[in-house]
């Protein structure tokens, strides 16, 4: 089989913007979110991110943006106004297409509620839930602002303003949590049939406050039983595992999400953003990152260095990037999409191909990889084998 590489092929593209301040840290988190003190700086962090994604366009000129992502921190500290300032900006700057999906992240407890009318209004299609549980202690184990009641008030209040895009944040394997619990958090979330559920289990990240101070977690045994219990569930409710924490109903999977697993491009805006970018004419993909600290990021206003990194990244690294984040989805893999997607040709990936089907974690043919059962179980030992 030849070895000479195919040409890299533009992906689509999607835009990620990082809104990095929340009332409080939680003790599990390990994202790049800082504790609001004082006034919200919303208007000067408006301007910011449309200056820096300004820095992006040349790489990106007249390609559509098919997905924009609110993340945080806590997105919905931001007023509808501020969203609709930083919308207007967006579609001004890129050809964003019309039927884009337009995701903002929020908190119950964070937001009053008829200002989920101001975000659809502003141009939000889209709404990201993080209940985490509907228990009122494990909540306050999590260190969440909101209660079990204002988790229930919020996902009504989203449904009322109109948005039918609703994704639920759960998490599971909480402290001192049982099966049983985890069955109700998950039953009360599926009775509001929002299509789209993100089911993910709490782990112990380093820097955290939990990972200083571990929380008793659930054994092997409670653990394997959530599985087993959430995975029934999930199918009684017609709820399919397209991620490997995300369960959709067909029609509400997450394009952005999957443009991300699929390894599309994206462009990162706001403290502490990633971004990749294809760039056919050099046939590189490039990574750039943002300025991690808010008031670093807001001070790179004055000479337009919000950028603290942009690498090309290597040969080696690439298959690893691909499988990395392709393998968390359940779809098989076009042996065409891996070859238009990182450049390299089959034959390059030949090795841990075959290490791979020789433990039961793929099977492959002449046109595609699929992931078995097996694959998604032992998901972390599938990637590390591309690792070299």
């Amino acid at each position: 089989m030849s070895t000479s590489h195919p040409k890299l092929a533009l992906p689509p593209l999607s835009l990620y913007v990082h809104l990095p301040w929340c009332v409080q840290k939680c003790p599990y988190c390990d994202f790049n979110s800082h504790t609001l003190n004082g006034t919200l700086p919303e208007a000067p962090y408006i301007e910011a991110l449309l200056s820096d994604l300004a820095l992006d366009l040349p790489h990106v000129w007249g390609r559509t943006v098919h997905s924009v992502f609110m993340g945080g921190g806590t997105p919905s500290l931001f007023s509808a106004e501020a969203i609709e300032k930083l919308l207007s900006g967006i579609a001004a700057c890129v050809n964003l297409s019309p039927m884009a999906e337009i995701t903002l992240e929020a908190n119950p407890g964070t937001v009053e509620h008829d200002r989920f009318e101001a975000y659809r209004e502003a141009g939000i299609n889209r709404i990201s839930l993080g209940i985490q549980s509907f228990n009122t202690t494990h909540l306050t184990r999590l260190g969440r602002i909101h209660d079990g009641n204002d988790a229930h008030q919020a996902i009504e209040a989203v449904q009322q303003a109109g948005f039918d895009r609703i994704n639920l944040d759960l998490m599971w394997a909480l402290p001192d949590q049982t099966p049983e619990m985890m069955l109700d958090d998950l039953t009360q979330a599926l009775r509001y049939d929002t299509g789209h559920v993100s089911h993910y289990q709490l782990t112990l990240e380093p820097n955290t406050v939990f990972a200083k101070h571990p929380p008793t977690l659930p054994d092997e045994d409670d653990v394997i039983a959530m599985m087993e219990l959430s995975e029934r569930a999930f199918h009684q409710a017609g709820y399919s595992p397209y991620e490997i924490s995300a369960w959709a109903k067909p029609g509400h999977a997450s394009q952005h999400n999957l443009n991300y697993w699929c390894f599309g491009d994206y462009l990162g805006i706001g403290a502490g953003a990633h971004g990749k970018i294809t760039l056919p004419a050099t046939q590189t993909i490039m990574r750039t990152r943002r300025k991690l600290i808010p008031h670093s990021y807001l001070s790179a206003s004055q000479d337009q260095s919000f950028v603290a990194e942009r690498i090309s990244v290597s040969e080696a690294d690439v298959a690893f990037e691909y499988f990395l984040n392709r393998f968390r989805l359940a779809a098989p893999i076009a042996w065409t999409e891996f070859e238009e997607r990182t450049g390299l040709a089959r034959a390059c990936v030949d090795g841990p191909i075959a290490r791979a089907v020789a433990l039961g974690l793929i099977e492959v043919d002449d046109n595609q990889i699929v992931r078995t059962s097996r694959g998604a179980q032992f998901l972390n030992d599938l990637q590390q084998l591309f690792l070299d």
